[in-house]
């Protein structure tokens, strides 16, 4: 490999490894916490709303503490991060739409920050530094990682 691949797969580890940890931590809260879908869950956008709350709180926990194992190891990483865009995309939307960019207010920017660096990597993958990089040279039916 030469300097530019490593630095590209080093930059991508780093946004793996920060999005994976502030996921696990807002998975491992949902685990521990209460249910607090049903207060909000007319909010939900379409097709979410539809679900009952405890279904869209257990999909969310587990989402959350699932898939940043899978991102820290670079597993099926582009579709990690698909499936935390979505999550992110539907707490920005039921939660923290209406309350500004602030965080202190419980404003959005966070989601906002998460949707920026889960964007490299679905648009680039896990990087040379993953599991999905291994699998794309093991077997030609991988390179969709």
């Amino acid at each position: 490999m030469n300097i530019q691949t490593h630095t590209q797969a080093a930059s991508l580890l780093i946004l793996r490894l920060f999005v994976a940890y502030e996921f696990w931590e807002a998975g491992v809260e949902k685990w521990r916490g209460q249910n607090w879908f049903a207060d909000i869950q007319q909010k939900f956008p379409f097709p979410f709303n539809l679900l009952p709350a405890d279904l869209n709180w257990q999909l969310a926990t587990y989402a959350e503490l699932l898939l940043p194992i899978a991102l820290v190891i670079g597993l099926a990483s582009r579709l990690s991060a698909i499936a935390l865009t979505i999550l992110t995309l539907v707490a920005w939307y039921a939660v923290h739409a209406g309350l500004g960019y602030n965080i202190g207010n419980g404003g959005y920017k966070m989601a906002v920050i998460y949707l920026v660096v889960l964007t490299p990597i679905i648009l680039q993958g896990g990087g040379a530094w993953s599991l999905d990089s291994l699998l794309k040279q093991k077997f030609k039916w991988a390179k969709f990682f």
